[in-house]
Protein backbone atom coordinates (compact mmCIF):
# COMPACT_ATOMS: atom_id res chain seq x y z
CA UNK A 1 0.00 0.00 0.00
CA UNK A 2 1.65 2.96 -1.05
CA UNK A 3 0.64 6.37 0.32
CA UNK A 4 -0.63 9.36 -2.11
CA UNK A 5 1.26 12.48 -2.30
CA UNK A 6 -1.40 14.68 0.10
CA UNK A 7 -0.83 12.26 2.39
CA UNK A 8 2.84 11.74 2.71
CA UNK A 9 1.98 15.95 2.91
CA UNK A 10 -0.19 15.32 5.89
CA UNK A 11 2.13 12.85 7.56
CA UNK A 12 5.12 15.01 7.15
CA UNK A 13 3.20 18.41 8.01
CA UNK A 14 2.07 16.15 11.53
CA UNK A 15 6.01 15.10 12.44
CA UNK A 16 6.47 18.60 12.00
CA UNK A 17 3.76 19.58 14.74
CA UNK A 18 4.64 16.91 16.58
CA UNK A 19 8.88 18.31 15.91
CA UNK A 20 7.68 21.87 17.10
CA UNK A 21 5.40 20.98 20.32
CA UNK A 22 8.56 18.88 21.67
CA UNK A 23 10.98 21.53 21.15
CA UNK A 24 8.70 24.06 22.59
CA UNK A 25 7.95 22.05 25.80
CA UNK A 26 11.75 21.07 26.24
CA UNK A 27 12.59 24.58 25.93
CA UNK A 28 11.82 25.79 29.52
CA UNK A 29 14.05 23.01 31.25
CA UNK A 30 16.27 23.41 28.61
CA UNK A 31 16.70 27.23 29.24
CA UNK A 32 16.66 26.86 33.03
CA UNK A 33 19.52 24.33 32.50
CA UNK A 34 21.39 26.25 30.20
CA UNK A 35 21.24 29.61 32.36
CA UNK A 36 22.29 27.78 35.37
CA UNK A 37 25.62 26.17 33.83
CA UNK A 38 26.75 29.07 31.96
CA UNK A 39 25.29 32.01 33.74
CA UNK A 40 23.61 33.74 31.26
CA UNK A 41 20.70 35.99 32.27
CA UNK A 42 22.81 36.64 35.62
CA UNK A 43 21.76 33.22 37.13
CA UNK A 44 24.06 32.26 40.27
CA UNK A 45 25.56 28.59 41.03
CA UNK A 46 25.48 27.10 43.49
CA UNK A 47 27.98 25.19 46.13
CA UNK A 48 27.77 23.06 49.39
CA UNK A 49 30.22 24.96 50.47
CA UNK A 50 33.08 27.80 49.94
CA UNK A 51 35.73 28.35 47.50
CA UNK A 52 39.42 26.36 48.90
CA UNK A 53 41.09 29.01 46.77
CA UNK A 54 40.99 33.24 48.05
CA UNK A 55 42.92 35.74 46.52
CA UNK A 56 43.80 39.21 47.00
CA UNK A 57 41.87 40.49 44.31
CA UNK A 58 38.81 42.53 46.06
CA UNK A 59 35.10 42.84 44.05
CA UNK A 60 32.32 45.44 45.63
CA UNK A 61 29.31 43.22 46.14
CA UNK A 62 26.04 45.46 46.40
CA UNK A 63 22.35 44.52 47.32
CA UNK A 64 19.27 45.37 45.84
CA UNK A 65 15.37 44.25 47.17
CA UNK A 66 12.30 44.62 45.30
CA UNK A 67 8.91 43.26 45.60
CA UNK A 68 6.51 42.12 42.65
CA UNK A 69 3.45 44.56 42.55
CA UNK A 70 0.57 43.75 45.05
CA UNK A 71 3.20 42.18 47.36
CA UNK A 72 2.44 43.44 51.00
CA UNK A 73 5.73 42.87 52.54
CA UNK A 74 8.22 45.49 52.99
CA UNK A 75 11.58 44.16 51.69
CA UNK A 76 15.11 45.39 51.69
CA UNK A 77 19.16 44.49 52.36
CA UNK A 78 20.25 44.62 55.82
CA UNK A 79 23.63 46.73 54.41
CA UNK A 80 23.51 47.83 50.36
CA UNK A 81 27.16 46.87 49.86
CA UNK A 82 30.18 44.84 50.73
CA UNK A 83 33.77 44.35 49.73
CA UNK A 84 35.44 41.00 49.72
CA UNK A 85 38.26 39.18 48.05
CA UNK A 86 37.63 36.79 44.88
CA UNK A 87 36.40 33.07 47.01
CA UNK A 88 36.09 34.61 50.33
CA UNK A 89 32.58 33.85 51.82
CA UNK A 90 30.83 36.28 52.53
CA UNK A 91 27.19 37.01 54.39
CA UNK A 92 24.87 39.54 53.86
CA UNK A 93 21.39 39.95 55.19
CA UNK A 94 18.01 41.17 54.05
CA UNK A 95 15.02 41.82 56.11
CA UNK A 96 11.08 41.20 55.53
CA UNK A 97 8.36 42.88 57.63
CA UNK A 98 4.84 40.94 57.16
CA UNK A 99 2.65 44.73 57.96
CA UNK A 100 -0.79 43.00 57.44
CA UNK A 101 -3.11 40.64 59.40
CA UNK A 102 -2.59 37.57 57.66
CA UNK A 103 0.00 35.30 56.85
CA UNK A 104 1.73 35.77 54.12
CA UNK A 105 3.98 33.82 51.81
CA UNK A 106 6.57 34.61 49.90
CA UNK A 107 9.63 33.20 46.96
CA UNK A 108 12.44 35.22 45.77
CA UNK A 109 13.80 35.18 42.51
CA UNK A 110 17.19 36.43 41.98
CA UNK A 111 19.84 37.58 39.35
CA UNK A 112 23.40 39.28 38.75
CA UNK A 113 24.54 42.18 37.12
CA UNK A 114 26.49 42.48 35.24
CA UNK A 115 25.40 39.02 33.78
CA UNK A 116 29.27 37.88 33.15
CA UNK A 117 29.15 37.79 36.74
CA UNK A 118 26.12 35.19 36.95
CA UNK A 119 28.05 32.07 36.56
CA UNK A 120 30.84 32.78 39.16
CA UNK A 121 28.67 34.70 41.74
CA UNK A 122 27.80 31.38 43.89
CA UNK A 123 25.70 30.82 46.61
CA UNK A 124 26.22 28.46 49.09
CA UNK A 125 23.01 29.28 51.70
CA UNK A 126 19.96 31.29 50.61
CA UNK A 127 16.65 32.49 52.14
CA UNK A 128 15.67 32.19 48.34
CA UNK A 129 16.04 28.67 48.57
CA UNK A 130 12.75 27.90 50.35
CA UNK A 131 9.49 29.43 50.27
CA UNK A 132 8.87 32.23 53.23
CA UNK A 133 6.14 32.41 55.35
CA UNK A 134 5.65 35.34 57.38
CA UNK A 135 2.79 36.00 60.61
CA UNK A 136 0.85 38.91 60.78
CA UNK A 137 3.44 41.63 62.05
CA UNK A 138 6.15 39.40 61.89
CA UNK A 139 9.61 41.15 60.54
CA UNK A 140 12.51 38.55 60.02
CA UNK A 141 16.46 38.67 58.80
CA UNK A 142 17.03 36.21 55.89
CA UNK A 143 21.01 35.57 55.63
CA UNK A 144 22.83 34.33 52.18
CA UNK A 145 26.25 32.86 52.49
CA UNK A 146 28.02 33.28 48.90
CA UNK A 147 31.43 33.99 47.36
CA UNK A 148 32.44 35.24 43.88
CA UNK A 149 34.39 32.27 42.14
CA UNK A 150 38.16 32.93 41.89
CA UNK A 151 38.06 31.76 38.32
CA UNK A 152 36.52 35.15 36.79
CA UNK A 153 39.73 36.35 36.39
CA UNK A 154 39.83 33.54 33.94
CA UNK A 155 37.04 35.41 32.01
CA UNK A 156 37.41 37.09 28.98
CA UNK A 157 34.61 39.21 29.88
CA UNK A 158 34.55 39.05 33.72
CA UNK A 159 37.75 39.50 34.53
CA UNK A 160 37.34 43.69 34.68
CA UNK A 161 34.25 43.81 36.90
CA UNK A 162 34.76 45.54 39.84
CA UNK A 163 31.52 45.68 41.29
CA UNK A 164 28.63 43.15 41.33
CA UNK A 165 25.27 43.23 41.63
CA UNK A 166 22.75 40.84 44.10
CA UNK A 167 19.20 41.53 42.98
CA UNK A 168 15.93 39.68 44.61
CA UNK A 169 12.29 40.25 44.12
CA UNK A 170 9.75 38.79 46.60
CA UNK A 171 6.28 37.09 45.14
CA UNK A 172 3.58 36.23 47.33
CA UNK A 173 3.05 32.44 46.65
CA UNK A 174 -0.28 30.63 47.80
CA UNK A 175 0.11 29.70 51.73
CA UNK A 176 1.15 25.68 52.37
CA UNK A 177 -2.15 24.20 53.24
CA UNK A 178 -1.00 23.35 56.89
CA UNK A 179 -1.04 27.12 57.03
CA UNK A 180 -3.82 28.31 54.59
CA UNK A 181 -6.37 26.74 56.96
CA UNK A 182 -5.40 28.72 59.81
CA UNK A 183 -5.36 31.83 58.25
CA UNK A 184 -9.04 33.65 58.42
CA UNK A 185 -10.92 33.86 54.95
CA UNK A 186 -11.89 37.35 54.15
CA UNK A 187 -15.53 36.55 54.96
CA UNK A 188 -14.31 36.17 58.15
CA UNK A 189 -11.99 39.50 58.90
CA UNK A 190 -15.14 41.78 57.76
CA UNK A 191 -17.61 40.01 60.07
Amino acid sequence: MSLTRQQKTAAKMVGVVILMGSLSWAAVPFYDWFCRVTGFGGATAVAERGSDVVLDQKVLVRFDASKERGMPWEFKPVQREMEIRLGETGLAFYEAYNPTDRPVAGTASYNVAPFAAGGYFTKIDCFCFEMQVLQPGERVTMPVTFYVDPEIVDDREAKYLKAITLSYTFHETELPDDLALLAPTTSAVQN
